[in-house]
């Protein structure tokens, strides 16, 4: 065993990450299967010695020491014991040194693909655990190539892995020495070695990419409480604020739209809607379906289904481009939703409807507090029943006195 060994020895264990005493007894187990092709049987007991401060490598064979002889391939008498240690006493064991002068070719291949194997092992051990605990996370990854719509990645300079085609952004490019960001959703141990379900498609992967964006996010100030996506197209987040002081859609968007920006820069210009949560379905379903304006809703609890009656004109927005808009806040809310003319209400949804009165109708709110809840959306009072001060506050531009005069007025309203 020479320096190179050693050195070799060390760049291994650098290179795939396994610990020296691994690699070690990995060396030693294709010594000894060596040792046994070339001149021994797999009964012996064989123990290899490296001595790294020396450079040797010695092989020794062990036997017990009996008083009577019953299989001389692991066991030794008393007298021929003490040839090689003086103080050999019965039920003791001693060493035979046995080191060879070199190795046969087929005693050294087979070395050879012990090693190998033994390694390979070692790495899937090392790669599953170190992944195994990462489930769930954002991994940042390197394209290496792409083949036939399959894309493979190098994840952290230590696995190169496939990114399917199911599981990527439509109609997003990828090439060789690009940069990406991606949800490890599980990790599966397979004979293969450690199989990662990645993804740039899960919904996850967009409240990864808020929390590394969002400060608020990151230590739980805001919260994200459902996520509804068509990768590639358009995301809804729906979010609280666990601190009354946290506008939690304006954290979100940051100035000037450039948090949010940044996550869709990184998901290849997917729009990102961000709402307020609301634990009341009904106005949660209203500002879910925005920028349409919902004339009334007819909900069942029970069912988990709405009717959602809206204008002719609000109609399209309403659905959105091929259903987009319906499907995404039905996701978002849990709820089905079924987008109706306010002509086809009857019973109880056209008697709701009539009690309903436009913001701008409420005779003490001032234009300016009007502007202000327009342009968050707000354009019905039956959007804002059931809300606290502290949640209209929460509204982007309204001041605490200002939520205040709100509520007072939806309360005389209702």
């Amino acid at each position: 065993m020479n320096s190179q060994f050693i050195a070799a020895i060390n760049q291994l264990c650098d290179e795939k990450n396994i610990p020296r005493d691994q690699v070690i007894e990995t060396i030693k187990a294709a010594l000894r299967a060596a040792y046994r092709k070339d001149y021994g049987n797999k009964d012996q007991n064989i123990d290899i010695d490296l001595d790294e401060k020396r450079e040797m490598t010695t092989v020794y064979l062990l036997k017990d020491i009996v008083k009577e002889v019953e299989n001389p391939e692991t066991q030794i008498s008393l007298k021929e014991a003490q040839r090689y240690q003086k103080n050999a006493k019965v039920g003791g064991m001693v060493k035979i040194d046995v080191t060879p002068m070199e190795y046969g070719r087929i005693a050294a291949q087979s070395a050879k693909q012990v090693i190998i194997q033994k390694l390979q092992e070692a790495e899937r051990d090392m790669m599953y655990t170190t992944f195994k605990d990462r489930e769930n996370e954002l991994l940042n990854a390197m394209v290496q190539r792409v083949e036939y719509g399959t894309v493979h990645v190098n994840l952290d300079n230590k696995l190169t892995t496939v990114l399917p085609q199911d599981q990527q952004i439509p109609r997003e490019r990828y090439y060789a020495g690009q940069r990406v960001k991606l949800y490890l959703d599980k990790v599966i141990k397979t004979s293969r070695g450690p199989q990662l379900l990645i993804s740039r498609s899960h919904p996850s992967l967009v409240s990864k990419l808020m929390e590394l964006e969002i400060p608020e996010i990151k230590s739980n100030l805001v919260e994200i409480k459902a996520i509804a996506r068509e990768p590639g197209v358009r995301s809804k987040i729906a979010v609280s604020s666990n601190d009354p002081k946290i506008d939690p859609i304006g954290s979100c968007v940051g100035q000037k739209g450039v948090r949010v920006q940044n996550v869709m820069d990184e998901l290849n210009g997917e729009r990102i809607d961000v709402i307020q949560w609301n634990a009341d379905i009904e106005p949660y379903i209203r500002t879910a379906l925005a920028p349409a304006k919902v004339a009334a809703i007819d909900i069942n609890r029970e069912e988990k289904r709405a009717k959602i009656y809206v204008n002719p004109d609000q109609r399209p927005l309403a659905i959105g481009k091929n259903g987009q808009n319906v499907r995404l806040a039905s996701r978002l809310t849990g709820y089905e939703l079924d987008i109706l003319d306010i002509g086809e209400m009857t019973g109880s949804a056209a008697d709701a409807s009539a009690k309903v009165e436009a913001i701008k109708d409420l005779p003490n709110l001032d234009p300016e507090v009007i502007t202000k809840l327009e342009a968050a959306n707000i354009t019905m009072v039956e959007q804002l029943k059931g809300l606290s001060v502290a949640d209209i506050a929460g509204i982007e531009g309204l001041s605490s006195d200002e939520a205040q005069m709100i509520a007072e007025e939806v309360a005389k309203a209702s």
